[in-house]
């Protein structure tokens, strides 16, 4: 097992109070593994993806533990982290911009990103793993305003691997892409795994068709707590949980015209993270929910590999 999640709980410090973005997430990645982790805006996605390596000052670990290849990451301890960034757990930021300096030509802003961690600059296999990704070794003495969204992006892949992580976590890679963009990256995030530049990685989305087409496994998150998680063929044709089929159902579908089939969103929005209810948290949206959906749902599993939490499953 390269990763395990168990009883990971995390909080955003506000004015108000605690928000409770992650409430006792547990789950495990193996070696070799691609884990697509969906769910609406505020499920917890994006907080999962960020607190396996940098917790931002409002966030705060509440309970729980983090496992790489058999040692525990001290993920609330920033200064410790710094010893397993890059080399055992790195991540592409969703705007890549963010993660380029502006002033600083490429080749000179990875010589020197290496440098802070103890590496030195392998300029012929900085450029074999560009021309892999598509760039060309030009694209080095270039500033990051010189490049298209998808060259930043494609760039910020290459520097997020060439440590060769154990884990890597690509946090809405594709959100402000292109559709023929988005596939030149799935394919390069493929490419990582194929040629051994990581172990296994997550890929944070919204978009579970392009999830399906990369991912082994695909988890669905609801109000900071797991609620499905299966192998990619079975979350999209054999859902079991009521979120996950209403996620899936309403999305379009290509050829399928309005009066044969009406588009429909999930009545209702989530329930504030501040105070959450007790009990099942999509209970107030769920068509079949029921008197004893006001207990916690235990996570069972289906199946191998297929976890559910839900009483009615």
């Amino acid at each position: 097992m390269s990763l395990l999640v168990s009883e990971l709980k995390v909080h955003y410090r506000t004015l108000r109070g605690d928000v409770r973005a992650l409430d006792g997430v547990t789950f495990g990645l193996r070696d070799g593994e691609i884990l697509g982790l969906v769910g609406e805006s505020g499920c917890g996605k994006s907080t999962l993806g960020k607190s396996l390596i940098r917790m931002d000052g409002r966030m705060r670990r509440a309970g729980g533990t983090v496992v790489l290849d058999g040692r525990e990451l001290p993920i609330d301890d920033d200064r410790a982290m710094n010893a397993f960034r890059f080399r055992e757990v790195s991540l592409i930021p969703q705007y890549a911009m963010s993660a380029l300096n502006p002033t600083r030509k490429l080749r000179r802003m990875v010589g020197e990103l290496l440098r802070s961690r103890g590496a030195p600059l392998d300029a012929e296999e900085l450029e074999r793993r560009m021309s892999q990704v598509g760039l060309p070794r030009e694209v080095l003495d270039r500033y990051p305003i010189e490049l298209s969204g998808g060259m930043k992006q494609r760039m910020v892949m290459v520097i997020s691997t060439l440590l060769d992580p154990s884990l890597l976590i690509a946090d809405e890679v594709t959100s402000a892409l292109d559709v023929s963009t988005q596939k030149a990256v799935a394919r390069a995030l493929l490419g990582f795994r194929e040629r051994g530049y990581v172990k296994s990685m997550i890929f944070v989305t919204h978009d579970i068709a392009l999830t399906h087409h990369i991912a082994d496994t695909i988890m669905v998150m609801y109000a900071g707590r797991l609620a499905e998680k299966a192998p990619a063929d079975v979350i999209v044709k054999k859902p079991r949980h009521p979120y996950t089929r209403l996620l899936l159902d309403a999305l379009p579908e290509v050829g399928v015209r309005y009066a044969d089939r009406r588009l429909e969103g999930i009545a209702g929005s989530p329930p504030s993270l501040l105070d959450p209810p007790p009990g099942c948290r999509f209970r107030a949206r769920c068509p079949i929910a029921g008197d004893e959906c006001a207990e916690d749902p235990p996570v069972a599993e289906l199946t191998p590999g297929h976890h559910v939490a839900c009483w009615k499953v």
